[in-house]
């Protein structure tokens, strides 16, 4: 056969092969459409390409690559396997889980792959496992093996949404072996994650692909909440993954900047200042500037604002602990504090116990180091809220921005909007959906959101 021949029958192969590939995953695209309709600009949003590399199948989060022969022998021996590896590549984008980057922060061989790396995927596919196993749709009906069981009846006891994030923290508390970690990746690894941009650590992230995927995530929830109620049962937990996903997620250092005022503060107003001149005097006259640098500048920065900590009885001591340390970490940053502060930590639960004013970040620390928790009762708002009225008609406060009240949500609310903002804060691990008074802001957050303030 001439050389030529040679290559056209492999390009003619090569094509057979791609076009079979492509048939069998939209046909795993249209059934699963079928039943899961609101899932169809998801189902969608991808272009299929054969890669002779990959482990059966993946995505980048625009394109599905699949292995042609590992492709097409799952096909052969249940299709269902194909529905199954098609939605949970889906699931992974609708989720974001492409572009979780892990916090090592260290430069690492091509082909080393972490502990933390690895936990991070087998968390992503429990996740999503979990997920299509709580749906009920024939499309991807499938028994489920003994270990798979037992994961679940242990990942579940804390009674919780089992996203990838918790599903890492639960792993990590229960220090697999080696022999453990890989029995728990043979099981629930579906797909390959090569293709991630997690994977390239010297990629930068991509955010016009992840607003896609938002986008598209908001679109299934207001889809589930709306015209397609009538499935409900039939979805499991999927729409309550979407409404965590989709909880606005905030910088924490930004959200405490609402609170800032402007303020004139002693420093070199650089907007204001012009070196040329400063400069050229001093060539032209040995020592006198011709203009003299601005003592003082206008500063946006946190003045005043209260805290106020939930000390009923479902509101842990840790959770708080936590949370004031994260919020002294944010505050004592000098480009966050003004050096004088008038900031009232008050605790209260269906009474106010205890109101510690602080006008330093010396004394902020002191608060730190030596807090103490008064309160086991029920919970109240009200009383915080007149507590902060009446520092007001005494004249504590001369600006005061806002009001930032943790807790669990669960008490009475003042009916009455206060003359500055106010903000409800929940730590995820212990977020129960509530609704708060529309004139307050709603903010949930987890380690995860602190930590991105750090970095």
């Amino acid at each position: 056969m001439e050389p030529e021949d040679k290559t056209q029958e492999i390009a003619e192969r090569a094509e057979r092969l791609q076009e079979i590939g492509s048939s069998i995953l939209r046909a795993a695209r249209d059934e699963l459409y079928l039943g899961m309709r609101f899932l169809d600009v998801a189902l969608s949003s991808f272009s299929y390409q054969m890669d002779g590399q990959i482990q059966g199948f993946g995505t980048d989060g625009r394109v599905m690559y699949f292995q042609p022969q590992m492709l097409g022998g799952l096909y052969r021996e249940n299709r269902i396997l194909v529905n199954r590896g098609y939605l949970h590549m889906v699931f992974h984008c609708i989720f974001r889980h492409f572009a979780w980057r892990g916090a090592e922060g260290r430069k690492r061989a091509d082909d080393e792959i972490t502990i933390q790396e690895r936990m991070r995927d087998l968390s992503c596919d429990i996740a999503v496992e979990h997920m299509i196993d709580g749906m009920n749709y024939r499309s991807i009906r499938f028994s489920r093996s003994l270990l798979r069981r037992e994961t679940y009846r242990l990942l579940e006891k804390e009674g919780k949404t089992l996203n990838a994030q918790r599903v890492y923290k639960i792993l990590s508390e229960w220090n697999l072996s080696e022999k453990d970690l890989t029995n728990l990746e043979q099981e629930f690894r579906t797909d390959d994650h090569r293709y991630w941009e997690s994977k390239k650590p010297d990629q930068k992230p991509n955010p016009m692909l992840s607003r896609k995927w938002g986008e598209i995530n908001d679109g299934i929830e207001t889809d589930l909440e709306t015209f397609s109620q009538e499935a409900g049962e039939r979805d499991g937990d999927f729409l309550e993954q979407i409404k965590t996903e989709n909880r606005r997620r905030y910088d924490y250092r930004e959200f405490l900047r609402k609170f800032a005022v402007f303020h004139e503060e002693l420093a070199v107003d650089d907007d204001s200042f012009d070196y040329n001149f400063y400069t050229y005097g001093l060539r032209l006259y040995g020592n006198m500037p011709l203009i003299e640098p601005l003592e003082s500048k206008e500063v946006k920065k946190i003045e005043e604002f209260v805290i106020v900590i939930d000390t009923s009885m479902s509101c842990s001591g840790e959770l708080v602990r936590k949370f004031l340390e994260e919020t002294y970490g944010v505050l004592s940053e000098s480009e966050n504090f003004f050096t004088k502060i008038n900031v009232h930590i008050i605790q209260c639960d269906e009474k106010v116990h205890t109101d510690k004013k602080i006008t330093s970040q010396k004394e902020m620390k002191d608060y730190m180091e030596h807090l103490e928790l008064y309160g086991d009762g029920g919970t109240d708002f009200r009383p915080a809220f007149e507590w902060v009225d009446k520092l007001l008609e005494q004249h504590e406060f001369y600006n005061l921005k806002g009001l930032i009240y943790f807790t669990d949500g669960f008490g009475i609310y003042p009916k009455k909007m206060p003359p500055y903002k106010t903000a409800f804060v929940f730590m995820q691990d212990n977020y129960r959906d509530v609704d708060v008074p529309v004139w307050a802001m709603k903010l949930i957050l987890d380690e995860d959101d602190f930590d991105k303030s750090d970095r």
